[in-house]
């Protein structure tokens, strides 16, 4: 049992230091979603993800665990509504726009 409370902080500071490793390559992919986002969706989007009019969708109200749908209208588009980007984005880049846009800008 001491050998267990012994190592107990060092088993939180190894968890704390994977957490911390994580929280940063998570806002990575947030930052490198923003830029993407800032390249092919902002025209139409709005700055911040906050929609510039009444003809686009607000993507702050994306369904935070629906990434498929999301990937599925980015790269096939929503007919006259919004252009496919399949020929424009790799599936990787696709999922960095997705990190962005999950956290709401």
């Amino acid at each position: 049992m001491w050998l267990f409370k012994s190592l107990l902080p060092a088993l939180a500071l190894g968890a704390g230091i994977v957490c911390s490793a994580q929280a940063a390559d998570d806002e990575a992919k947030i930052d490198q979603g923003r830029e993407i986002y800032g390249e092919f969706c902002v025209a139409c989007h709005g700055r911040d993800l906050v929609s510039t009019g009444p003809l686009t969708f607000d993507l702050r109200k994306f369904p935070k665990d629906d990434a498929a749908r999301f990937k599925d209208v980015v790269m096939n588009g929503k007919g006259q509504a919004m252009r496919p980007w399949r020929d424009k984005l790799s599936d990787e880049e696709v999922a960095l726009l997705w990190a962005y846009v999950r956290s709401g800008g």
